[in-house]
């Protein structure tokens, strides 16, 4: 597992407050939700629909089709001098592929990849670490059609399992750690030759979103 702002910062996904001039849906924004208008401002570029902004956080659909806090525009780990954002990578599926294939180049060694953020969730409370990008990896373990142990046919199970590395790995370290990647063993099962659908297939269509 790869903490996304490590990769973010290596593909140059990040941004000075102090180059940032904030329009006047920003500064609206700010104004209502005592934030800073230059910060607003990067998660609305970073956004490609505003959801709901409550209580200073802005839920926001990202370009990636991700659904989370303020586009992902994160202070936390960023620079001591409180002026840069980290942003999420371009492309994070591209970005596991990219870092697995430079693995191998380096390393005669081909796991998956899995980069991570982490995201709150709708029915529970605190954060979680998830996978915004994966290569190598079955992302979702389809239990649909399958039994379960007493024979019952499973309609709507699908596990997690991108999600569920990002989540494990990331107890193994302290937030403020700086410890940017976990390696998870004992999961072969789930690793596939190819790079694979990646993270994006965890993604809900917006359909099925009873949220939206």
């Amino acid at each position: 597992m790869v903490a996304h702002k490590v990769v973010s910062k290596a593909e140059g996904r990040v941004r000075r407050l102090s180059e940032i001039e904030p329009g006047e849906r920003a500064r609206e924004l700010a104004g209502e939700h005592r934030k800073d208008a230059r910060l607003v401002q990067a998660v609305l570029d970073e956004s490609v629909e505003l959801l709901r902004a409550v209580d200073g956080t802005l839920v926001c659909v990202t370009r990636h089709g991700l659904v989370c806090a303020n586009a992902g525009v994160d202070h936390s780990n960023a620079s001591g001098d409180g002026d840069e954002l980290v942003l999420l990578p371009e492309d994070p599926d591209r970005s596991a592929s990219a870092l697995r294939t430079g693995i191998e180049a380096a390393r005669g060694v081909r796991p998956a990849v899995v980069i991570a953020d982490s995201f709150g969730r709708a029915w529970r409370l605190g954060q979680t670490d998830v996978a915004i990008g994966a290569a190598g990896l079955t992302p979702l373990d389809q239990w649909i059609g399958r039994g379960d142990a007493f024979g019952r046919e499973l309609r709507v199970t699908s596990i997690a399992v991108a999600d569920s590395i990002a989540a494990a790995a990331d107890l193994a370290r302290a937030k403020d750690s700086l410890e940017p990647v976990v390696l998870v063993r004992g999961l072969e099962r789930y690793v596939t030759a190819g790079h694979g659908p990646g993270a994006a297939a965890l993604r809900r269509p917006a359909e099925q979103d009873l949220f939206r």
